[in-house]
């Protein structure tokens, strides 16, 4: 997905942090994501950088199971190869929110979905 990559780019030029796909990257972002609630940035300042580590994590999850995007009405999922739906765009916002994490939400995903 455009948005992961784009995220990639982003912390690679921005924030000169390396994101890989892997699972231990998602620590770095999750730390990415409080930093900046903690900056207290308004959510509007930071709604597109939220969408695209969300993503990014939705990337995560699709290399390590096999699972694809779904999309309907505006909204992104991720489904796994077990059938469940998962949402990482959602999940960042909960995090910016001090209420979610990317790497337990790739932890719960991938448990039981390698292809």
């Amino acid at each position: 997905m455009r948005w992961a990559a784009d995220a990639v780019a982003t912390m690679r030029e921005g924030a000169r942090l390396r994101l890989d796909y892997s699972v231990q990257s998602l620590w770095r972002v999750d730390r990415m994501i409080e930093s900046i609630r903690r900056e207290g940035a308004p959510y509007a300042a930071v709604e597109t950088v939220l969408r695209g580590l969300g993503a990014y994590a939705g990337e995560v999850i699709i290399r390590r199971t096999g699972a694809e995007w779904w999309a309907a009405g505006g909204d992104h999922w991720v489904r796994t190869p077990d059938g469940r739906l998962w949402d990482p765009i959602d999940e960042a916002r909960r995090c910016f929110a001090g209420d979610g994490s990317l790497r337990l939400l790739c932890r719960d995903a991938t448990d039981g979905a390698r292809p």
